[in-house]
């Protein structure tokens, strides 16, 4: 129902800092939502509370995107030109559309050569052991929770709808292998963000496991319910895991009956020309969809890239081959999906609260293969934030003259995780509990301070 993977993303089966440039302002995103916990001692933006991550499965190239060299040879440029940007000196790759709202961390590394191993340390701030391994499946020892499992555990719950969604399905390789990292782990699966999957640019959508069967009345449900509710209580004196069973049963069952949620999840309530400036797409939509579930009091919004019929490596970042005309094809449903959401936050007065995101896995590597692509690259990628405090038009790291390696202002995947914590108004430092009751901060990284 809520957690059944849709259409999973396909991707292939192995394979001393500078100070900021900055000009000009950021707007940063936002909402007003009730029941914050108390922040952090240490300074943090003064509203931001909300987190967007748009999750670009497959790793986009950062010689295409953030980080281009227009002065190194041909096969580690690319056939891309560059574009100039508000900010000077700066120049991003040709298909790119970057405002003075965007900031751009040049020195990210995961050190991480696969998409599995390198998604869990981004998602959970933990590098998995062993790292840079292809196909890899929850289990112990990387039961970390994902960054959503912490939201979850200490932000409440606004209407009916949990501090912390997923969208529109999860992050797998081909044949449907899941990522680990993506579920709360430990934690214990009550903390699990919800996964909602279906296609929220079709007609009339619903996320799948939403809407009871119409040979189900609302009287039937009801008894249903209950039935289920005297079971639950007779096995729970059995069974250790029946309270988690149960929860999450009550959570299907509050989403089906929450009016929040049912608004939420209502597009047709959008003006078609804002739709259409978001894109049709699954993905664009989707993004959409994230706006308006942070309006309902959702804190942590992921949204996982999807596929694009018809483009280069089976529609993702993928890009092993064609690399060039892969990100001719995506990047305008990226930049329609991602600018606009931009706009339309800051047109709502949103943009003060919520921190978008915008990153993959790992980078590409330098130099183009035989076949026109750019292979895996965990030794540094390019991701952009904008919103919650953050300052716009500025770029912090540097990479080599290949876009190879970091040279200054390096980021891990930890640092990123403190810093959506910090914008939640979790202490980096808050003490999670393994099955042995063993304490763990919810990071170990340093929030980037520089950003705000």
């Amino acid at each position: 129902m809520l957690t059944l993977p849709h259409r999973p993303a396909r991707l292939c089966d192995g394979l001393s800092r500078r100070d900021w440039l900055t000009i000009g302002g950021l707007g940063a995103f936002g909402l007003t939502l009730p029941g914050l916990l108390r922040a952090a001692e240490s300074p943090r933006p003064k509203k931001a509370k909300n987190v967007i991550l748009l999750f670009l499965l497959g790793g986009p190239p950062q010689h295409e995107t953030w980080d281009p060299k227009p002065d190194a040879p041909a096969e580690i440029r690319g056939d891309h030109g560059t574009i100039p940007t508000a900010t000077p000196g700066l120049r991003i790759g040709e298909t790119m559309a970057m405002t003075d709202r965007i900031a751009v961390l040049r020195a990210v590394e995961t050190r991480d050569n696969a998409h599995s191993s390198s998604g869990y340390f981004l998602s959970t701030g933990v590098p998995h052991a062993p790292m840079s391994v292809e196909n890899v499946r929850p289990a112990a020892p990387n039961d970390h929770p994902t960054i959503g499992a912490v939201a979850r555990k200490f932000l409440p719950e606004v209407g009916g709808l949990p501090a912390a969604i997923t969208l529109p399905e999860q992050a797998a390789n081909d044949g449907n292998i899941t990522w680990p990292g993506q579920d709360a782990g430990f934690l214990g699966r009550k903390f699990d963000p919800w996964l909602l999957t279906g296609d929220p640019s079709a007609d009339l959508f619903r996320p799948e496991g939403m809407t009871p069967r119409a040979d189900v009345p609302p009287n039937r449900l009801a008894d249903r319910q209950a039935l289920l509710a005297r079971f639950d209580t007779a096995f729970a004196k059995l069974d250790s895991q029946a309270s988690e069973h149960t929860a999450r049963t009550q959570q299907a069952i509050d989403l089906i009956g929450s009016p929040a949620a049912k608004k939420a999840f209502d597009l047709n309530g959008e003006s078609p020309k804002l739709r259409d400036r978001y894109g049709r797409t699954r993905f664009g939509q989707s993004c959409l969809l994230a706006r308006r579930l942070i309006e309902s009091g959702v804190r942590l919004v992921r949204v996982n890239w999807t596929r694009v019929d018809g483009a280069p490596n089976n529609g993702h970042w993928d890009t092993h081959a064609s690399n060039s005309a892969g990100v001719k094809a995506l990047m305008p449903v990226l930049d329609a999906a991602y600018t606009t959401l931009l706009d339309d936050l800051a047109d709502r007065g949103l943009l003060d609260d919520t921190l978008v995101i915008w990153m993959g896995e790992m980078g590409r590597t330098p130099k183009l293969n035989g076949a026109g692509g750019r292979d895996h690259w965990g030794q540094v990628m390019s991701v952009a934030l904008a919103g919650g405090g953050v300052r716009g038009g500025a770029v912090y790291g540097t990479s080599d003259k290949a876009a190879g390696y970091p040279i200054d202002g390096r980021v891990r995947p930890d640092d990123l995780t403190a810093t959506i914590f910090h914008t939640l108004g979790i202490p980096p430092d808050a003490e999670l509990h393994d099955t042995f009751a063993r304490p763990i901060p919810a990071t170990r990284g340093q929030p980037i301070r520089q950003l705000f």
